[in-house]
């Protein structure tokens, strides 16, 4: 299926730059991720992508890892016996969803040749203000798909990149609702005390967001802390993650990626490009 296909183009045609549709979109979705670090394109994937999406994943959620930790603190690493009990990074929360992970979506997959379609690279760094962007190297969790089984949910958590690019492919018909806090911490900044507040129940700065199935959505993950809530219906939750940096070069904490997904490659196990000094 040519890319242009997978997506809705005649609404967002991102490969024809100067088009005024184009623009338009790259301008409502800088003006969102201002606004709180979340942006949504409506119905990005057309009817057809997202029924080959979607059987590319059901065709692999059986296939998809469950970490045998299933409580974690909101950096997804260790408990630190040297921090009070009630620091943030000694709470640990349920986390019970699993991953499919990239090198189960191979070159002859629609997820595939839309991650590496170069026309949507641009279109992504143009809607995100970056003059450049490049694929993320993890050669596990580039491309993955969330998949949240009734009863499952994934805990609050700060992600690894500084932004997330993901496609929901399936709604879960109760529940497994996306929430975040914007901007909770900073490049310099853990702001443990405002984080802290978040875990003992104060949701006067969360925010739920409504999502469809064949919505895009930009999140800027690292500095937002996020969940998915528990799948109280009767369906998967299923979404497609894209990632990707600022930087060449760039994979995945080794310990992280070993746990999240189960796997790890050699890669892993050379020295990191990172972004930043924080914790993870």
């Amino acid at each position: 299926m040519d890319c242009r296909e997978i997506i809705d183009h005649k609404t967002y045609p991102l490969d024809e730059v100067g088009n005024s549709l184009r623009e338009q979109t790259i301008d409502q979705v800088r003006a969102d991720l201002v606004e709180d670090g979340c942006a949504v394109i409506r119905h990005f994937i057309s009817e057809a992508g997202l029924q080959q999406l979607l059987s590319e994943a059901n065709d692999r959620k059986a296939q998809a890892y469950y970490s045998p930790k299933k409580m974690c603190n909101i950096y997804l690493g260790d408990a630190d016996p040297e921090l009070p009990d009630d620091h943030p990074r000694n709470i640990f929360i349920p986390r019970t969803n699993g991953f499919v992970t990239a090198d189960l979506l191979g070159e002859d997959t629609a997820a595939y040749q839309l991650y590496y379609w170069q026309p949507l690279l641009r279109f992504l760094a143009d809607c995100l203000g970056k003059r450049e962007l490049f694929i993320y190297e993890d050669p596990v969790s580039n491309m993955i798909i969330n998949v949240g089984g009734p009863g499952e949910q994934f805990n609050w958590h700060f992600d690894t990149n500084e932004f997330t690019i993901t496609m929901l492919l399936n709604p879960a018909s109760s529940g497994g609702h996306f929430e975040y806090v914007p901007a909770l911490r900073s490049q310099d900044d853990e702001c443990y005390d405002e984080v802290k507040k978040v875990l003992d129940g104060d949701r006067s700065r969360v925010k739920r967001l409504a999502l469809n199935a064949g919505d895009l959505q930009f999140f800027l993950g690292r500095f937002s802390l996020h969940q998915v809530t528990e799948n109280t219906g009767d369906e998967d939750r299923l979404l497609l993650i894209m990632s990707f940096t600022e930087k060449p070069g760039m994979v995945g904490n080794a310990v992280r990626v070993k746990d999240l997904y189960g796997k790890i490659t050699e890669v892993h196990e050379m020295d990191r490009v990172r972004s930043d000094g924080l914790i993870d």
